[in-house]
């Protein structure tokens, strides 16, 4: 599914659906996946619902759900030339971009 053009409240919505599903196809109450990630069932509620929840719970509740894999896909670089891996390279040393001249 290309998430390219939707809005974030839209790819939310799908990812607490399908995090939804994956709890119930696994045959686990909320209660259950509360306590091996070591969160609280409301928080797995919120999460299921899409408030507002934070990264590490969203980390911890796919550890316990088996999907810890997918989050390894998180954020990969993007290297399709030469240039790219070049520039990746550099900026692994980097710890801030440079500050454009139009910000000046």
């Amino acid at each position: 599914m290309d998430l390219s053009l939707s809005k974030p409240n839209e790819i939310v919505k799908r990812l607490c659906e399908r995090l939804r599903t994956e709890r119930l196809v696994r045959q686990m109450t909320q209660a259950d996946v509360a306590g091996r990630a070591g969160i609280g069932v409301n928080t797995v509620s919120n999460l299921e619902a899409g408030r507002n929840v934070g990264f590490d719970n969203v980390v911890r509740v796919a550890i316990v759900l088996g999907r810890a894999k997918e989050l390894d896909n998180l954020f990969l670089p993007k290297l399709d030339s030469l240039e790219d891996i070049r520039r990746y390279k550099n900026s692994v040393r980097r710890q801030r971009t440079k500050k454009k001249s139009s910000d000046a």
